[in-house]
């Protein structure tokens, strides 16, 4: 089944209906569910006469707009790959994606278009296709306009490749993850359920996986007035004003993003009352985030989910659901609470191998191995909308592992299930401490940490024999009392407190600790 069927239900039942709103300095655009499709057709054209075939991939670098889910659309449609990856990441990590598959073309706007001049790989495309002014070199994406419609539509089955993206690389050099069309109807299918998505709601979207299931569903995606490659810095104003101006009733978003949004409404006192459902992902949520959100959006629910590039989601939990003694464990350093696992995974923890290969077992051996309730260990899952493997094998060996022939992930995150089934997050399983005095998990002693009203972000590392907690406060020169987590320290064996100007980020979502470059400031004494 290609995933584009699930768009074609949408365009059948609520033609007229709104897929796709954005807004550009002030300036909206919108496109209909019927248009979108007459669009991708049209633009499924043109690229079929540019000779693009089933099988062929497509560089697709373009932000989210409606011109990035007509082009994707169009290649879905075609029986093609779209591939992405992060261009800022620098031309080595260009020159190495564009390596890894032939490419036939190359969509995107006039300044992603710049790469020609730095990337060799990108040059070496034969058909360049440019959204915005005209370049020369490049077919202008407005020629759409001269072409009938495609109606055709490639007959996929599970395994026919639909998407090649890259990870991030925050743990390691970044895999090849290539989406066949069964794997993307899988997370359609997830995601909804997850999701709770409903014909007719309207969704302020940052994801742009959120936005395909979204288009999947019925639902009104309403793009941000934002640069959404840096969801830590948005300005809050604009997008507030959407939301006035379009009353979604539920978004999906990073937590830098949604607490620039809720930052703003405070300093305004303004409440979102047209927000009911909030979810976050893509980064650690801890409750001071959850409290605040709930006091700018107080009909809201909201849901923080947790999931990977190669399992999305993997587990969630509303706020409802979470109990003072549940916040009472995390501000204790017990973990961070991520919720029950989605219905159609698989979760389970095996005991922490970081860096060594591990199975193939039989069920028998794969259940003996599992920990039990309460013992922390590496959380591995299985499912149909978990990614089963890498292109071309690159980095199987580290993170994927059979059982009696089915295919598991490792998270690379440390956890434990509690009684109740619920997941508790405690890091990166590298960053696990253990040294003479035991092991200690920094994350856990982070989401304890960071219940302070006046720590912005905090983070654990050990050097040379010491436990060191860095500390980035809310206010400038602000004064702290490391007093008032002396419990918490005391517990965790802390020898040294820093109050730093900043604790460095992770640069996709403005939010997860970037370890290794936190330990060189300390090193250097940068700080």
């Amino acid at each position: 089944m290609n995933i584009v069927e699930a768009f074609l239900q949408q365009v059948k039942d609520r033609p007229d209906a709104l897929a796709i709103v954005q807004t550009r300095q002030g300036k909206n655009r919108s496109i209909s569910f019927a248009d979108l499709d007459l669009e991708s057709r049209r633009a499924a054209a043109m690229l079929r006469g540019a000779g693009l075939c089933p099988g062929d991939a497509v560089l697709l670098l373009h932000p989210m707009s409606i011109e990035l889910y007509v082009a994707l659309i169009a290649i879905f449609r075609l029986g093609s790959i779209a591939v992405v990856f992060d261009p800022s990441a620098g031309l080595a990590h260009i020159e190495r994606c564009c390596s890894r598959v032939p490419l036939k073309a190359f969509i995107g706007s006039c300044k992603a278009h710049l790469l020609r001049l730095i990337s060799c790989s990108i040059r070496r495309i034969p058909c360049k296709i440019v959204v915005g002014h005209a370049l020369p070199g490049a077919l202008s994406w407005s020629k759409i306009d001269d072409y009938s419609v495609c109606d055709d539509l490639y007959v996929s089955d599970d395994d026919t490749p639909a998407l090649l993206t890259f990870t991030s690389g925050s743990t390691g050099t970044p895999k090849a993850a290539l989406r066949t069309h069964g794997f993307l109807m899988a997370q359609f299918r997830s995601l909804a359920d997850s999701l709770e998505l409903q014909p007719g709601e309207v969704d302020l979207t940052t994801l742009p996986i959120f936005a395909l299931a979204n288009i999947g569903s019925g639902v009104t995606s309403v793009i941000p007035d934002a640069d959404l490659r840096f969801p830590g810095k948005v300005d809050p104003a604009p997008v507030i004003t959407q939301i006035t101006e379009w009353n979604p009733t539920r978004t999906g978003a990073s937590p830098a993003f949604l607490e620039r949004l809720a930052d703003e409404c405070l300093r305004h006192h303004r409440t979102l009352p047209c927000l009911r459902r909030i979810y976050l992902g893509g980064a650690p949520v801890f409750p001071p985030l959850i409290y605040k959100l709930k006091s700018v959006a107080p009909d809201s629910r909201i849901i923080p989910v947790y999931g990977s590039t190669e399992a999305e989601p993997i587990a969630h939990i509303c706020d409802d659901a979470i109990r003072v003694e549940d916040y009472t464990a995390m501000a204790k350093g017990k973990g961070l609470l991520a919720g029950v696992p989605v219905p159609s995974i698989q979760l389970r923890i095996l005991p922490q191998q970081t860096g060594k290969s591990i199975g193939p077992y039989t069920q028998a051996e794969f259940e003996a191995a599992c920990l039990p309730i309460g013992e922390p260990g590496e959380i591995v899952v299985s499912g149909r909308h978990v990614l089963p493997g890498y292109l071309d094998g690159q980095g199987n060996a580290e993170t994927k592992f059979r059982v009696d022939e089915v295919p598991w992930h490792r998270t690379e995150d440390a956890g434990y299930i509690d009684t109740q089934g619920r997941v508790w997050l405690l890091g990166r399983c590298s960053a696990r401490i253990n040294d003479d005095r035991g092991i200690l998990y920094p994350f856990a002693i982070e989401c304890g940490v960071i219940n302070n009203p006046a720590v912005k972000r905090a983070a654990v590392i050990s050097e040379a024999g010491l436990r060191i907690l860095a500390l980035e406060l809310r206010e400038k020169n602000q004064q702290f009392d490391s007093l008032s987590l002396e419990d918490l320290l005391v517990w965790a064996q802390i020898d040294r407190v820093l109050i730093l100007k900043s604790i460095p980020v992770d640069g996709r979502h403005n939010a997860k600790v970037d370890y290794p470059t936190l330990r060189r400031i300390i090193r250097e004494g940068k700080g």
